[in-house]
Parts: C-alpha cells; sequence; structure tokens
C-alpha cells in the first residue's frame, strides 16, 4: 500500500510540475525571452508600425500620436500591474492583486495593447487582429472577468480609455459639440497671415505643396493642446520656459545668422542627422522615435518583459507630458520661425543657402530663404518656441537616462544622406553614432537647428524644459512601481 501511495503521490507531482511549466511557458515558445522575444517589445514594434500608418493617413500629428502612445502603455502597464506585488496601476481600479505566471502577464498586457490600440488607431483594427493571431490569441474575446488574464487587459484598455475621454484632447470631437473630432475649440487665429507678416516676432503660416501639386497653407496644428490632461504634471505650464528673444534683440540677431550660417555649410554627416531626425515617409513623429531608441536599449540589456513594461510605461507617459508642456511655450510665446526671420533680417541681401530639391546649394536673396525640407513638408504648421523635437529628446533621454542608471548608448545606424530631401545622385551613405544618451538628445536639438527650422533659444529652451519634465515623469514612475 505504501509503494502504491508513493506512486500515486510521485505521478501527481509530475502532473503538477508539468502543469505548473506549463504555465510558466511564453505564449512565444520560448522559456525565457528576451530584449526583441518578449511580448512588451512585440506590442511596443505594433504600436510603432500603427503610428507610422498615421502619419501615411493623416500627415505627421505628433501631438495626437504622443498621446495616443502615451495611453497605450499606460493601459499595458496596468494589466501588467495587476499581477506586481508592489505596483500601483495609473487608471485600473478595484481589481484585486493576483499572482500569475509569465504566460498570464504576455496574455494581459496583449489584450491591454490591443484594446487600446483598436480605441486610438482605429483605422488598423484588422492589423491588431492579425497581431493577436500572431500570438495564438483570439481578438474576438471581451473577457470581463477579473480573474483571467485576457479579463485583466481588456479592463485595463477601458479604464484608460474611459479616464482619458474629456481630458482636452478632443479626440471624439466633444469639446465643441457639431465639430470634428480635433477641431480646435480655443478659437486661436495667428497674428500673421500666410501673405503678410505683420508682427516679426510672432509665428506665420505658410505654404506648402501637396504631393499631388497643389499650393496650400497648413492652419495651426493642434493649437489647444496645452489644455490637455498631463498625466504626471502638475499644469501644462509648471515648467514654462523663460521669454524667446525679440526682434532688435542682439541674440535674436546672431542666432538667425547662426542658422543661415549652419544650412550654408551642412556637410553630408549633418545632413543625415537633419533627415533622421525630422524623418521621412511613415515617420513614427518624436515620441515613436524614442520608442524606437528604448527598444534598442531593451536590445543591449536584455530586458524581460516586466522591465519592458515598465520602460515604454515610463518613456512614453514622459513623450507625452513632454509635448504637452513644449505645446505650453508654443501657444503662450505664439513665437516666430527661422523660416520667416531669415526673409526680415536678410532682406535684400544675397546669402548662401538650399534652394530646393534639383537646385541644391546655390546664392539667393534672403527673402527666399527656405529650410532644408522638401516642399510638401516645408516648416511644422505651429509656432516655433519652444522646438518640440528638442523638448521631447531633452525629456526622454532623461527618463531613460534615470531609468537605466546610465548614460551610455552606443547605438549606430547606417543612413543615406539627402534620401528625404534630395534627387538620388545627391545620396550619400553614412553612419550615425549616438554616444550616450544625453548626447543622442543635443543631437536631435541640434538637428533643428541646422535644418532650418529653430534657433538656438527654440533648442536649448526646450532641452530644458525636457529634462524638468523628465525628473517630475521619473516621480510619478517611481510611485507607480512602488518604489
Amino acid at each position: 500500500m505504501r509503494s502504491k501511495n508513493l506512486t500515486v503521490l510521485f505521478l501527481f507531482l509530475l502532473i503538477l510540475s508539468c502543469d505548473t511549466a506549463n504555465k510558466s511557458k511564453s505564449i512565444t515558445g520560448l522559456p525565457d525571452p528576451v530584449g526583441e522575444n518578449n511580448v512588451a517589445y512585440y506590442w511596443g514594434k505594433v504600436a510603432l508600425e500603427a503610428t507610422a500608418r498615421d502619419t501615411e493617413r493623416f500627415l505627421p500629428r505628433p501631438t495626437i500620436t504622443s498621446r495616443y502612445l502615451g495611453l497605450i502603455f499606460t493601459a499595458v502597464f496596468d494589466a501588467w500591474a495587476t499581477y506586481d506585488e508592489k505596483a500601483k496601476p495609473v487608471y485600473l481600479e478595484n481589481i484585486p492583486k493576483r499572482e500569475g505566471s509569465l504566460r498570464d502577464k504576455e496574455i494581459a498586457i496583449s489584450y491591454a495593447a490591443y484594446y487600446a490600440m483598436k480605441e486610438y488607431y482605429f483605422s488598423d483594427s484588422l492589423y491588431f487582429k492579425e497581431r493577436m493571431k500572431d500570438l495564438g490569441l483570439d481578438p474576438e474575446v471581451k473577457d470581463l472577468d477579473q480573474g483571467s488574464p485576457a479579463g485583466v487587459g481588456y479592463l485595463a484598455a477601458k479604464a484608460v480609455i474611459e479616464s482619458r475621454k474629456g481630458d482636452g484632447a478632443n479626440q471624439y470631437g466633444e469639446e465643441a459639440e457639431g465639430n470634428p473630432p480635433y477641431f480646435d475649440y480655443t478659437g486661436y487665429q495667428p497674428v500673421n497671415s500666410v501673405d503678410d507678416n505683420s508682427d516679426i516676432n510672432r509665428w506665420q503660416p505658410k505654404y506648402f505643396i501637396s504631393l499631388e501639386g497643389e499650393r496650400y497653407a497648413p492652419g495651426c496644428l493642434t493649437p489647444y493642446w496645452q489644455e490637455v490632461e498631463p498625466m504626471t504634471l502638475e499644469s501644462a505650464d509648471q515648467f514654462r520656459s523663460p521669454p524667446p528673444p525679440l526682434y532688435g534683440s542682439e541674440q535674436l540677431q546672431k542666432e538667425v545668422e547662426e542658422v543661415v550660417a549652419m544650412q550654408a555649410n551642412l556637410t553630408v554627416e549633418q545632413k543625415a542627422l537633419v533627415e533622421f531626425m525630422r524623418d521621412g515617409p511613415k515617420s513614427v513623429q518624436q515620441a515613436g522615435h524614442w520608442l524606437v531608441f528604448a527598444q534598442e536599449i531593451s536590445k543591449m540589456d536584455e530586458h524581460d518583459l516586466d522591465e519592458d513594461v515598465k520602460m515604454y510605461f515610463l518613456n512614453q507617459i514622459t513623450a507625452m507630458d513632454a509635448f504637452i508642456a513644449s505645446w505650453d511655450s508654443k501657444m503662450h510665446y505664439d513665437y516666430a520661425r527661422p523660416y520667416a526671420l531669415v526673409h526680415e533680417y536678410f532682406k535684400g541681401k544675397t546669402i548662401d543657402g538650399w534652394a530646393g530639391y534639383e537646385q541644391g546649394w546655390t546664392q539667393m536673396k534672403g527673402e527666399q530663404w527656405r529650410p532644408y525640407s522638401p516642399d510638401s513638408f516645408l516648416c511644422p504648421p505651429f509656432p516655433s518656441y519652444v522646438s518640440g523635437h528638442s523638448t521631447v529628446s531633452g525629456a526622454c533621454a532623461e527618463a531613460l537616462r534615470l531609468y537605466r542608471g546610465s548614460d551610455t548608448f552606443e547605438v549606430r545606424v547606417p543612413f543615406v544622406a539627402g534620401s528625404y530631401t534630395e534627387p538620388e545622385s545627391e545620396w550619400k551613405e553614412v553612419e550615425l553614432y549616438f554616444p550616450t544618451l544625453t548626447e543622442t538628445a543635443n543631437m536631435a536639438g541640434i538637428s533643428r537647428v541646422l535644418g532650418g527650422y529653430h534657433i538656438q533659444a527654440d533648442n536649448l529652451e526646450g532641452l530644458a524644459l525636457g529634462r524638468n519634465v523628465a525628473h517630475q515623469a521619473f516621480e510619478f514612475y517611481k510611485e507607480h512601481i512602488g518604489e
């Protein structure tokens, strides 16, 4: 009898151990997936593709997509936090903590990402369904069971979506009844028209040439974005930048002259940097750019799912709030871009500059100067001060540095200089090198001066603003991971 009982006990323990092994096995089939093999990384790639598709459909709208990405990775974090003893979800409430295997966490964050992406990038719902099927998950499940991983994921996404309705983004057109989503409910009107620059200190719209060859002047992108509720900041103006240099000041004259001199002497590597940071077709915008950099860190540091969930959450809520803070300064000061400033300062003078596609660098009148950019997106359609690229780059780089406890980056990117701007005969292969996170942010910022989109004040104050945002976001992050 004793022998028989031991045999039964052995079989029971064997079955139990097999069951436990199955529960802890990843849905990818890998025993311990890290870096690009973990499921959080997978959803990061899907989010980047969705952002690129959004750009193709709606043209660049970095404010809007930064909010999408921030909320998607908050939903992912909230689902994951249910399985972490110390972590505190941001929006998901009244869900008890539970123990869970790696597989449970993967399923929960997958459903959170899926339902959040379906809400924000709704045009790509079929694409997201296929990505769920690739993981062996049923995209039709809408599970309200708090005890199931799928239910946790669905409820996490639902909590984020419901909590952020009416947050000032006007995603559903709710701020002005009868108007479309993202309608400007603040009634912003530029002081200057596209044909009359009556106040040189203020922003002036500019003409673009569409891919169909039509001439048009886009209006200001989301001029109300400073009204969007931040996630980690006390208010959009918490770290508002000091006033920019005004027309007639020695500082502004020097900085406008610097822009002209820089563009006239762009090296091949500098052209590549301008284009890489500006991005080309299917751009993922600045928030997406820093998600790409975060994914490089995931591969470099061999992150597991837990580490990636936390890093992407910090990375993207920082970018989201950096855009809100940047727009506060932009709309508060309504400041001119170099495009108009160069025309004023060099009126009637002959200067060297880039004359456009197939025309290259040549001498021109100051009034003909333009940024190093294609006609279809000649200059960002919103005020200049502070630089959004600089703010978001300063913020995300600092947040990632704080997360890792290290500034080292050592990333090299092959790039074809000129490929986004010039004829193929002018293209040259180069390698961009980003030694540290801080230097990568600095390079992103100076690229905007080199390209003629910003003066140095826009760049340097943007970097400073972004780093202030990052420290605030990091405190919020530490609170929510239980530190």
